[in-house]
Order: structure tokens, then C-alpha cells, then sequence
């Protein structure tokens, strides 16, 4: 066969993961961006460049499906390095959740008001800008509601944009109970009511597939409560925090607004689901026949308040992480997403932490950086998940929940050539130089992991990798991260298959 028709690129050598199974002995042939080929020695094509894993897992590139680069800085200063952070741990397509004063928009308030919230569409352009310009991987965007006249506008938001997915955070409908986080530093000034609940959900349910409503459940108007009995009894330590927001506060607002999605008839996406409360409600639901999603996260399957920092929700204890480890064994929680965040400037850690909780700054970081490592050594390596249920919520479930199955999240003819290589016997521990965050700092330094991505391979380039020989890993190249519009009534994404020379 002439070279001229060869694939650009072969990945050889691999155990190739799917949800379905592990298979050796298969080889990926990746031209103009896609995968053309998947197969053995005789029936593949030859190609310009061969990479042999030797040995190493090849699984789909990793479909983060919450992050928040540019919360308290400008969204450009933020994608430019936490998109390479993403990379760096085998991350390929970043689900961006922004409220619109946060994508790009000029000038940049540091502290929202009300009049500075405005409908998406008079910000989606810098939004998109951004993205092409800057970002080290693909990009697919959930607003963050606030406004009726944000809601009046999701249908040109589906069809022009092709956003299909939109978040509430419900904690942040009253601006005004929010003392110790940074609502409005984020982004969030507007407040809301149910009625824009009910209006979100409503407008939603009618762009059919993949439109989808994700929620922030964590009633804060009961957890004011609570918080002023905490200070008032003098409780400064990091358990105060989770204290703060017990679980039903959580397992509420699955239920309250889980009905208002059975009644409107919307799919919804619960955020960092984290106790057994949760969990039962969401079963409840799924029995009334609301199609309900739930994510958790890095942080909630690894960390507790002893070790952790603040976040919402809250870090659990102990018992509550065996639990979610459950949950994510047996189905109930269907997909894993990172929540990754950097504080505002300084964002190093000695200017952000406190020995008071309530004083401590929030936006530890590096969340994506943990995504894979935590995953992997926790979960795989302890048995705790198979690394096919590893794919399923990190890769194929996310991609197919939020409209881009199977050009995301799937090893197979006509998908994204996105591949993310483990080490599943790479033990790090873990420290500053293999981090590519902005914020220089991670929450589990010191920790030692077994099971680390090596290669990241986005639209078959090569865009970070750890080599063998070498104490970190390294990024590579130019940023080419694309906007990823999904396809209003499209369940599954489109595929365009161009077949592809063999040999002989």
C-alpha cells in the first residue's frame, strides 16, 4: 500500500478497555483526527508514525463533565493553564460550567451584582473565542441559569450554539445567605425562585435529546441554620464545614426538584451525589420514571473533612466515601466529574489556608489533577471498581449523557482519535513538579498513588506524556482544543465514517 494512503498514526501493543471488555492484540489506526481502523497485524493499515504501548491500558480519552476555569479569574487567564492540568491526567473533553458573567466577557467583574448577569447569547462568542484560541483540549459548555430571560433563550442556545445542557445551583438561589463562600466572586448575583426552576426545566424538556438539566442539591436556607449554631458554638475545625450541610440537606432538593422533573418531564443531572440519603431518593425517582443522572467526583471518593479543605458539598466522612464507591459500583451514580476550580488571586496555598474553617479560602485545588490518579489507584487498584466500569463513568457514560457519544468517550471507527494510556502498576507520589495548575499547589501532595495516565492523545496528537526514563510528566505542543457544539434531537452525535485504505 502507498504510504500516501497510510493512517497517520497506530497505537500498538495496548490492552484496549471498553465498558463491554479488555482485548489485546488490537491496534488503532487514527487518520485526520479519527479513528479509521481498529483490528490486528494483517487487516490494518500501515501508517507514518506507530506508537507500542507495551503492555499499558489504552482506554478513551477521559470526558471530564464538570469543571470551572475562569470562577474567580478571567476565563482565558484560567483554560490557558488548568486545560493542560486537565491533559496532563488523560483528559480530553471538559464539560466548562459557567454562569454568563464568567466566559470571557470584558470587563471582568470581580464581584457580580444582579445588573451584571446577562442572557448567554451576548456572551457566547467570547465564549467560543476563548475556547479555540487557548484551550489545550475540546470543550463543550453547561450554563449556569439564573434569569427568566436566560431561560426564554435556550432554544437559540441549542440551535445556534448547540448547548443542550443547563445547571442550577440551587445553594445559590438567595445571594444574600452566601457569608463564607464567594457566590458573587464566581460569577452568581442574580438569585432565583423556583419559578425559573420550573421555567429552566420546562424550556429544556423541549429540545428533546441530549437537553438536560444538572443540579447543585444543598438547601443552604436550612443550612444558615445550622451555621449559626456551629459559630455560636465556637466550631472553627474543617468537620464544622460538612456539619454545616448535612445530608438531607442534599437529599432535599433531589427530591423537591427531582418532582418538578418528573412533572415537566426533564432529564435530570444530579452534581457530586454524596450520601446515602442521596442515593435513595435518586432510586425513588428513577421508580417514578424521572430519567435521573448523578456524578461524583475525585474529592468525595478520596477525601475526608480531617484531610480536605472547604468545598460544596461538603467532604464526607469516612463511612459516607465507602458508600459513594457503592454507589458507583452498582449504577446508582452513573459518571465522575472532576468540579475542578482555582481560587482568585493569590491562589497558593499559604495565602489561602486557615486553621479556621471559616476563614479558610476556597478553590483548593488541583481537582482534574486527581481525577485519573484517584480512579485508578483507589478504585481499580483496590478492587473497589473494574476498570471497565472506570470507562463506563469516565468516558463513555459522561459523553453519552451530554450528547457527544460516540465522537467522545468511545474507541471505535469514526469517533475522536482521543486516547488516554494508563500504567495501572505507575506508583507516584504525588508533588508539585508533576503539576501543570496555575495555582502551583495540590490538596494531596505527599500522597502516593498506584495507577497513573502516561499519554494523552487528543485527535491523534500526542499532548502530554510521561515517558519512562523521566521523574514527571510533560505537555506538549500548541493548544488545539476545539468548541464542542452538541445536535439538538440527537441522542446519540452524528459520525462521518470515511473508509480508509487496506492493505493489499
Amino acid at each position: 500500500m502507498s504510504m500516501q494512503n497510510a493512517a497517520d498514526l497506530k497505537v500498538i501493543g495496548g490492552k484496549v478497555v471498553t465498558s463491554a471488555g479488555v482485548q489485546t492484540g488490537v491496534e488503532i489506526a487514527i487518520k485526520d483526527g479519527k479513528i479509521v481502523a481498529m483490528g490486528s497485524g494483517p487487516f490494518m493499515p500501515e501508517a507514518r508514525e506507530v506508537i507500542d504501548v507495551k503492555g499499558k491500558y489504552v482506554l478513551p480519552g477521559i470526558v471530564d463533565t464538570e469543571a470551572h476555569p475562569g470562577c474567580y479569574v478571567p476565563f482565558e487567564k484560567d483554560l490557558k493553564t488548568e486545560s493542560w492540568e486537565a491533559a496532563s491526567v488523560g483528559v480530553t473533553t471538559w464539560g466548562v460550567h459557567a454562569p454568563s458573567t464568567r466566559l470571557g466577557h470584558e470587563p471582568f467583574q470581580e464581584f457580580v451584582q444582579a445588573e451584571d448577569v446577562l442572557p448567554f447569547s451576548e456572551v457566547m462568542d467570547d465564549a467560543v473565542d476563548v475556547i479555540e484560541r487557548v484551550s489545550a483540549i475540546d470543550v463543550f459548555l453547561t450554563f449556569m441559569l439564573e434569569t427568566d430571560a436566560q431561560c426564554d433563550e435556550i432554544p437559540l442556545y441549542a440551535d445556534k450554539w448547540g448547548v443542550t445542557s443547563h445547571k442550577l445551583y440551587l445553594q445559590s438561589m438567595k445571594p444574600a445567605l452566601d457569608k463564607y463562600w464567594g457566590g458573587r466572586r464566581a460569577g452568581l448575583g442574580h438569585g432565583f425562585d423556583d419559578g425559573t426552576v420550573y421555567y429552566a426545566m420546562e424550556q429544556t424538556a423541549k429540545l428533546g435529546a441530549p437537553g438536560i438539566i444538572a443540579m447543585h442539591c444543598e438547601n443552604w436556607q436550612i443550612g444558615r441554620i445550622f451555621e449559626k449554631r456551629l459559630i455560636d458554638e465556637g466550631r472553627t475545625d474543617f468537620g464544622a464545614w460538612t456539619d454545616r450541610s448535612p445530608d438531607f440537606a442534599e437529599a432535599h432538593h433531589v427530591r423537591s426538584y427531582g418532582y418538578l422533573a418528573k412533572v415537566t418531564g426533564v432529564p435530570i443531572y444530579i452534581q457530586h451525589a454524596s450520601t446515602k440519603d442521596t442515593f435513595q431518593e435518586i432510586l425513588k425517582l428513577r421508580g417514578e420514571g424521572v430519567k435521573v443522572y448523578a456524578q461524583t467526583g475525585p474529592v468525595w471518593l478520596y477525601l475526608t473533612p480531617e484531610n480536605g479543605w472547604r468545598i460544596n458539598v461538603p467532604l464526607r466522612r469516612r463511612d459516607h466515601i465507602e458508600s459513594i464507591w457503592e454507589a458507583l459500583a452498582t449504577g446508582i451514580i452513573d459518571s465522575v466529574g472532576s468540579d475542578h476550580v482555582v481560587a482568585w488571586d493569590p491562589p497558593n496555598r499559604e495565602d489561602m489556608y486557615n486553621e479556621n474553617i471559616w476563614k479558610l479560602r476556597t478553590g483548593f485545588t488541583s481537582r482534574v489533577g486527581l481525577l485519573t490518579p484517584v480512579m485508578l489507584s483507589e478504585g481499580v487498584n483496590k478492587g473497589r471498581i473494574s476498570i471497565e466500569r472506570m470507562v463506563e463513568v469516565c468516558c463513555e457514560n459522561p459523553a453519552k449523557i451530554f450528547g457527544l457519544y460516540p465522537k467522545k468517550g468511545a474507541l471505535q471507527v469514526g469517533a475522536d482519535a482521543d486516547i488516554c494510556v494508563v500504567d495501572l502498576d505507575k506508583e507516584v507520589t504525588l508533588d508539585k513538579k508533576h503539576l501543570f495548575t496555575r495555582s502551583g499547589w495540590s490538596i494531596a501532595e505527599g500522597h502516593t498513588f498506584k495507577g497513573w495516565p502516561v499519554m494523552t492523545i487528543l485527535r491523534g496528537k500526542v499532548i502530554s506524556e510521561w515517558p519512562d526514563d523521566e521523574d514527571r510528566p510533560r505537555i506538549m505542543g500548541e493548544p488545539m482544543g476545539h468548541y464542542l457544539p452538541r445536535v439538538r434531537g440527537h441522542q446519540n452525535y452524528p459520525l462521518e465514517i470515511e473508509a480508509v485504505a487496506q492493505p493489499g
